[in-house]
């Protein structure tokens, strides 16, 4: 077994494998031959050749995404660096953790005009849990100082789960080996704990929920928890508490509001004062729905928010209390001390749930070939047991309108929202994922991400739906753009392109559909061919689907006044 001649890269090597990080994203490059030697060397390594240093940051960020680890982004220097900040910032917002290895030249040659050399220290100062720039040198200080800096940053991006930076000043010669190593290497560790609620400060809390006859729980995005499904089922069944669980909650019941848009839109003054909670609890992480922050933001309410941090964010303004635990361990306290309270709350709004629920499915029912019905078909004809991720814009909004199957595991990259990723990201998933890996994307989201398919660890059983509508049809749909005379150009980018030339140039399996027929021929098709990775682009460019969109609005607004 060889090892990198330089001390330093042996020191970031042997530290990740004590520390049980195991996938490495590479991307090629020179100045970091240290590490890429160091990694491809153990065989304790899952090493990775990425090309594209945006789409390989996604990549990784979609390993732990479904492994629940830290995965290690390791470049040359320059300007690569730069290009993982987007998956970075959504790292750090989703709280996934990252441990970006940035090889970086010395330090004396910063800004002397040198190639692939720019001011790499902090370059993701804003969106990583911490940086450190390391020193060249084998004297024990400096190796002490190294190895100190190194194990806090592996320690914060393990615990406090989100991206953290380590950049590596490297001289030349950068490709000697050696057949021992030759640094020894402490390991920080920090056991784990779990805390508690003092019995006392949450009975306080417990008097406050007994005594109010309408409780709302909120749940964003989060894993798939079953525990947590199970405590809420069983929170709900009390006839003051209302759930509202989005589609990337992955939490599912029978006394759950899955559609939060659809509840509550166009609701009447006197439900919408009504729906108004005494007490909030939320849950997970980025919320889609635009209409429930504005509406919470105009309540005044008790917000309590459960997460083991220090701060949360006050997204309705009305924050009181963040309970530093973890949610199996919070109910499982709050339990012995709550009180179900007789109230209407709850089944007022799951009535005019089930009644906005019927209205759906009539319009649906007599519903042309559409975006808005190939959702529906996507969530009847894909099969049980799946990784479902969604990309960012109408994509994910779409799905806010349907229940989810309780069997997927739903997934977006609601960090940052944005479109930049989505598809690398799912890929990455799929490389770890023990599901079935499908894709739903936009064309401009697509497009903008197509060197993600730049790889050679697509499964074979990963699937696209591309459902490509001529734009960003995104900017159709909100209010504000279409007023502008810069709305096709320069909001919804209009466009001729189709997948079918980069499908061809990667090996992947290409179909097309332009009709409902079509579609589900298409996806049969699909999900029984494995001999390669799929994409299913359905054509909906000459449709008017934000019309089909609003006219869903009008009819489902009818259903409170029939």
């Amino acid at each position: 077994m060889n090892f990198p001649k330089i001390a330093l890269a042996q020191t970031i090597v042997d530290l990740l494998q004590q520390k049980n990080i195991n996938d490495v994203v590479i991307t090629p490059g020179s100045r970091n031959a240290p590490l890429i030697i160091g990694f491809t060397e153990n065989n304790f390594f899952n090493s990775y050749s990425v090309a594209d240093e945006r789409s390989a940051a996604f990549f990784g960020l979609g390993i732990s995404q479904q492994k629940k680890n830290a995965v290690a982004l390791v470049c040359t220097s320059g300007s690569a660096l730069l290009n993982y900040a987007p998956a970075v910032a959504e790292a750090f917002y989703s709280e996934i953790p990252l441990v970006v290895i940035s090889a970086d030249r010395p330090k004396e040659w910063i800004d002397q005009s040198d190639g692939q050399t720019i001011r790499q220290e902090n370059a993701l100062g804003n969106h990583v849990l911490k940086s450190v720039n390391l020193k060249e040198g084998d004297d024990k200080n400096t190796q002490w100082f190294n190895q100190r800096l190194i194990n806090e940053a592996l320690n914060i991006a393990i615990i406090n789960k989100g991206p953290v930076h380590i950049n590596v000043p490297f001289s030349e010669p950068l490709y000697d080996v050696v057949q021992e190593k030759t640094v020894e290497v402490k390991n920080i560790k920090i056991p784990q704990t779990r805390p508690q609620l003092e019995v006392s400060e949450l009975e306080v809390y417990a008097d406050i929920w007994n005594g109010s006859t309408k409780k709302m729980v909120l749940v964003g995005a989060n894993s798939t928890d079953n525990q947590l499904n199970i405590q809420l089922n069983h929170l709900a069944k009390d006839p003051s508490v209302l759930v509202f669980a989005e589609s990337t909650s992955n939490i599912s019941g029978d006394f759950f509001v899955n559609n939060i848009d659809q509840l509550i839109s166009n609701l009447s003054a006197t439900d919408i004062e009504n729906l108004k909670p005494e007490v909030l609890i939320t849950i997970g992480g980025m919320v889609v729905s635009k209409k429930i922050k504005a509406f919470l933001r105009n309540t005044n309410t008790q917000h309590w928010h459960i997460e083991n941090k220090v701060e949360a964010p006050d997204t309705y303004q009305n924050l009181s209390a963040i309970f530093r635990v973890d949610t199996d361990m919070f109910f499982s306290q709050f339990f012995f001390l709550k009180q179900n309270k007789e109230s209407n709350y709850r089944d007022t709004f799951l009535n005019i749930r089930d009644v906005k629920k019927q209205k759906h499915n009539e319009f649906l029912a007599k519903t042309e070939f559409s975006d808005l019905k190939i959702y529906e078909t996507l969530i009847s004809k894909l099969p049980e047991n799946i990784n479902l991720q969604s990309a960012n814009s109408s994509v994910i909004r779409y799905f806010q309108l349907f229940n989810i199957p309780n069997s997927w595991d739903m997934y977006c990259n609601r960090g940052t929202s944005g479109i930049d990723g989505s598809t690398s990201t799912a890929i990455g998933a799929s490389v770890f994922s023990k599901k079935q890996t499908i894709l739903v994307t936009g064309d401009i989201s697509f497009f903008y991400d197509s060197n993600a398919f730049w790889n050679n660890y697509i499964p074979n059983n990963f699937k696209v739906i591309l459902i490509n509508n001529g734009g960003g049809s995104i900017f159709k749909i909100i209010p504000g753009p279409d007023t502008t005379n810069a709305l096709g150009k320069y909001f919804q980018t209009k466009h001729k392109l189709n997948a079918k030339g980069i499908a061809l140039t990667h090996g992947i399996n290409y179909l097309r559909a332009d009709n409902i027929k079509g579609v589900n021929k298409a996806i049969e098709k699909m999900l029984n061919d494995n001999s390669a990775p799929t994409i299913l682009e359905i054509n909906t460019s000459k449709v008017e689907n934000e019309e089909v969109l609003k006219q869903y609005w009008e009819f489902l607004n009818l259903s409170l006044k029939c």
